[in-house]
């Protein structure tokens, strides 16, 4: 059985949520825990949610106070401390430095890495992906400790512990990366594979702020009020869905796959949850993504027609669009299925859905929401009567 702290913090005030790290790091075993989490000299790389160029405190990301109570925490046990992400889009200092997270490591003497530099490792331990092309601070670091915005996710469903990691696969690669998935179950094996070759260590979620509705980007700010935090992943992140509205975790595709894995615990039994009581922490109104259910960018199990009513497809607010063209230089793959097309005065994008693999990576980066996820009315349908 895995212990994980559920805690409640109602605003990003800096010392209330050190106070509260402080409090869920004592009920899981105080100094002797935090020593043996960090050992002396460990080099420590926080793994924060860099997604793209956000202002600062924007639901996008993980709050710059929340990155300031951490490393005040964390800096009277290692005094090698370094931060880093590879953003889905531009450049991983500016979203830094948009975010207010480079002037807090700046103050604390925390260094910043950008991700650019890279190793090649391979694993004999992996369900599925053995070789891998990794940023070299996350691999190389001592302990990874990962600091996640509890947020929707138009491909995913949700995006916490484990997800926030694919941040440490280099710039474009992870482009590559949905492509040779096709297979979204694969895909999610590929994440548990990517946390088990990285060691990551530890998670502390940042749900004070959650993110609903049209997430990873563009959904809308929740006050969730809640942190939690426990070296298993998939137990914090069972318990974050449970928060949500997700009844049973194996809604959520990584989850099930851990679970049918064995990779960590996952069902609420196997979970012990210290600090409040998830009933108490749970909301109703909470608007998700996607129900939970079958995960497709293309499922082998249903032919391509059933995928094409089935599956939800990426549909343009067009005027929303401003024709930027990031979904078509986002868009993983070759040739690709985005065509910009003439719309008013603009250009917008259109998609060929038969070559589509519904990665959603369009949707994820759209800068300004114009990108949602949409079932045909058949396929609502289908999914309510499969559910």
């Amino acid at each position: 059985m895995r212990d994980i702290v559920l805690l409640k913090c109602s605003d990003y005030n800096v010392l209330k949520i050190e106070n509260k790290i402080r409090e869920g790091f004592e009920l899981l075993g105080g100094e002797e825990f935090l020593k043996k989490l960090i050992p002396y000299n460990s080099k420590v790389l926080l793994k924060p949610n860099m997604l793209s160029v956000e202002k600062a405190g924007s639901p996008v990301i993980t709050h710059y106070a929340f990155f300031e109570a951490v490393i005040r925490v964390l800096k009277d046990y290692s005094k090698d401390i370094t931060f880093g992400d590879s953003p889905g889009f531009g450049d991983s200092k500016k979203v830094a430095e948009n975010a207010g997270l480079l002037k807090v490591a700046n103050k604390y003497d925390v260094k910043f890495d950008n991700f650019t530099k890279s190793v090649h490792v391979k694993s004999d331990e992996s369900i599925l992906c053995r070789s891998w092309t990794l940023a070299k601070a996350a691999y190389e670091s001592d302990v990874l400790i990962t600091l996640p915005k509890l947020k929707t996710h138009a491909m995913a469903y949700y995006t916490g512990a484990i997800k926030n990691q694919f941040g440490c696969v280099p710039g474009t690669l992870k482009a590559q990366w949905h492509t040779r998935m096709p297979n979204a179950n694969n895909f999610c094996k590929m994440l548990l594979d990517l946390n088990k070759i990285l060691h990551t260590d530890f998670a502390i979620l940042d749900g004070i702020v959650a993110m609903e509705g049209n997430g990873p980007k563009s959904g809308t700010p929740y006050n969730l009020n809640s942190i939690i935090m426990g070296e298993s992943l998939t137990a914090v992140d069972s318990t974050a869905v449970k928060l949500i509205g997700y009844d049973d975790p194996l809604e959520i595709p990584f989850l099930k796959e851990a679970y049918e894995n064995k990779w960590d615990d996952v069902l609420e039994k196997d979970i012990n949850v210290l600090g409040e009581k998830i009933e108490n922490m749970a909301v109703k109104d909470f608007e998700k993504c996607r129900k939970g259910g079958s995960f497709y960018f293309i499922n082998p199990t249903v032919t391509n027609f059933l995928r094409d009513i089935i599956a939800p497809d990426p549909v343009v607010i067009k005027d929303k669009c401003i024709g930027c063209e990031r979904c078509l230089n986002v868009c993983p793959e070759k040739p690709k299925v985005i065509k910009m097309v003439k719309y008013k005065d603009k250009y917008i994008p259109k998609w060929d859905m038969k070559n589509c693999i519904r990665c959603f990576c369009c949707q994820e980066l759209c800068p300004k929401g114009a990108i949602e996820t949409k079932y045909s009315v058949l396929g609502r349908i289908l999914n309510k009567n499969r559910r």
